[in-house]
């Protein structure tokens, strides 16, 4: 028999979706029979698996030693480098400039250096996270971007700051913006963009459509063009929506095409930039927490905006270095 105490970052889960992270290896079906056959209870009687555990509580597990992680399993992450560029840290977030060519998460490459093992090596040097202490929470990301794009990404420390900025992304209340340089002058100095987007998950690739059609979603892409330089122009973009490929595929979609990206434009049209990449950097966040319900120990984060300052591409620009393609 195995016992598990219940510690804060547990706290207020299903007793089913808390052993499908606490003990990965064990089938659901067989957290359901166990739960059903009392060989696994919780504060030594039956327990359901929909009732909510509470820190504290004590769960009894009359189960074979196999499904249990050992201490390799739990710390895998060390195979990354501990390396991050960190644009901001505090007791419950970490906002990181990822570079091009990382992989957030692991990928069809299978490489143990992604950004969020770099994430869990770096905390784990600092003494802020072990994992042997934790029963189903690990630090965790809560965006994501391509490999091939610069750019913010959120890191929560503990189970309550990855609730709410879950919660406050889903909610539109943390505002993301992009920088990136774009084909030909846009007819509008700004505007909104609306159209449908289908993913092809086979393909990683994406279609953009003006129309509403079978396995669309609705994509709003709002820009704004802070400068045109001969054949190029330098754009601010939010998203107002957040689909895969959004940015690059609604632009190439009404013929603007990001700079560097063979996916969604030519390659002939980027040849002698140097670009072998798209040009795109999500390059700022603001927190709006602005629907009143619970931002919890976030609450500072309120209004605070954060900005990547060293973007290249937006450099070489600015300076002119795309002038002459």
């Amino acid at each position: 028999m195995r016992e598990i105490t219940i510690g804060p970052n547990d706290s207020g889960q299903r007793t089913d979706k808390f052993l499908s992270k606490a003990i990965p290896s064990l089938p659901q079906s067989l957290i359901y029979k166990y739960l059903r056959t009392k060989r696994i209870k919780c504060n030594g009687k039956r327990c359901e698996s929909s009732s909510r555990l509470q820190t504290g509580d004590k769960i009894q597990l009359f189960i074979a030693d196999e499904f249990f992680l050992g201490a390799d399993d739990r710390r895998a992450f060390l195979a990354a480098s501990g390396s991050l560029n960190i644009l901001y840290e505090d007791d419950n977030i970490l906002l990181l400039n990822k570079p091009v060519g990382l992989v957030v998460h692991e990928d069809n490459s299978n490489s143990a250096d992604t950004l969020i093992n770099r994430v869990q090596h770096y905390l784990f040097n600092k003494g802020e996270y072990l994992p042997e202490a934790e029963n189903s929470f690990a630090p965790a990301l809560c965006n994501r971007i391509d490999r091939n794009t610069q750019g913010i990404v959120i890191a929560a420390k503990n189970a309550e700051a990855l609730r709410i900025l879950n919660q406050k992304i889903k909610e539109r209340e943390i505002h993301k913006f992009y920088l990136c340089i774009v084909h030909g002058s846009l007819p509008k100095k700004q505007e909104t963009l609306s159209a449908f987007l289908r993913k092809d998950s086979s393909s990683n690739q994406v279609q953009v459509f003006d129309k509403n059609c079978p396995g669309c979603k609705t994509i709003l892409t709002k820009y704004r063009v802070l400068q045109v330089r001969g054949k190029f122009s330098l754009v601010e973009v939010e998203l107002l929506t957040g689909r895969t490929h959004q940015i690059r595929a609604h632009f190439a979609h009404i013929g603007h095409p990001l700079l560097g990206d063979g996916k969604y434009g030519f390659q002939k049209n980027n040849q002698g930039s140097g670009f072998s990449h798209q040009a795109l950097c999500a390059y700022k966040l603001h927190f709006d927490f602005s629907s009143g319900s619970d931002v919890g120990c976030l609450q500072y984060l309120n209004g605070k905006c954060f900005e990547i300052q060293d973007v290249s591409f937006r450099d070489d620009f600015l300076s002119g270095k795309f002038d002459s393609l």
